[in-house]
């Protein structure tokens, strides 16, 4: 899929109220420019001119964001209501997010572990845009963060060591997930920002991060979507894996069947198996309705 090309837009989930599509790596979500560059809100109006809402800035309503190096899972809301939805499920933090990942020098450890690192803006001149973690010198306002990390595979990508990982933000930082990734001295492939490149010839060609499942459970819609996996040799020759740790099927599986997190006091989750509606107990004058009418309905005769 070339990202430039107004055509290429991959969806992977549709209905009424919401999209979400694949988005390419390297490809901006929309832009006030005026020259013209392929943005994802170009790829849409295109592929769906009768969707584009005229009473927002750029047509179509972004649940959330992606970098512009990170590919994968997005959710575009069709109209307000559906995006106001959305929203209170991101507000709520009741939305699944899980993101493929390489991480360069070196195999990470630990097979499964929970990243707690604090997170704020970098004020250290030369780096603005950027984020680094509590300690850091020039960090300011550090927030609390959380990502789950599970290896999934060890192996070499263009001759060095690598792990593939699996991802699940548990707070929405800007640049978490590369952030937590570079303290633990193990940044994403491709992350010129919080990393560095290969020192081999054969450079990557894209930042190794994918937002491969979400699911986002609103109160009259399961919106749930997962991604191919771009990280595979068939797609990329330079990486080579060589053990297997854990199953990504079964992570998939996991994530599709656990419970949604946080849920709201007494708000329904349309994700999970739907309960039947409980029935208030029957009186004994309504068990006496009821037994006149069916012996009255047995003296009737046949038609």
């Amino acid at each position: 899929m070339d990202a430039g090309r107004t055509e290429s837009l991959s969806v992977v989930y549709q209905s009424r109220d919401f999209l979400v599509v694949n988005k390419h790596w390297d490809l901006r979500i929309d832009s006030r420019m005026w020259r013209e560059t392929p943005t994802l809100q170009k790829q849409l109006r295109h592929r769906f001119p009768e969707l584009a809402d005229p009473d927002t800035c750029y047509g179509f309503r972004f649940c959330h964001q992606l970098d512009f190096s990170t590919s994968g899972a997005l959710c575009v809301a069709l109209n307000k209501a559906a995006a106001g939805r959305a929203y209170k499920c991101f507000k709520e933090r009741r939305v699944t997010k899980a993101y493929l990942a390489l991480q360069v020098r070196g195999h990470v450890q630990e097979n499964q572990m929970t990243i707690s690192y604090a997170i704020g803006r970098n004020s250290t001149e030369g780096r603005a845009h950027t984020m680094c973690i509590e300690g850091t010198q020039g960090c300011e306002n550090p927030k609390p963060s959380l990502t789950e990390l599970e290896v999934l595979e060890h192996g070499l990508y263009a001759g060095a060591p690598v792990s593939k990982v699996l991802l699940r933000p548990l707070t929405g930082r800007t640049h978490q997930l590369r952030v937590h990734c570079s303290a633990l001295s193990h940044p994403v492939v491709g992350d010129l920002t919080y990393g560095q490149a290969l020192d081999q010839e054969d450079q990557p060609f894209r930042m190794m991060l994918h937002a491969f499942y979400l699911r986002i459970p609103t109160h009259t819609e399961c919106v749930e979507a997962c991604t191919p996996d771009p990280f595979v040799p068939a797609l990329d020759a330079c990486w080579s894996p060589h053990t297997l740790v854990q199953s990504l099927d079964q992570l998939v599986q996991v994530l599709r069947t656990a419970p949604d997190p946080g849920p709201t006091e007494g708000s329904p989750a349309p994700c999970s198996p739907p309960m039947p509606p409980s029935k208030p107990p029957e009186t004994e004058a309504q068990r006496a309705s009821c037994l006149q009418w069916l012996s009255e309905w047995t003296l009737e005769p046949d038609n």
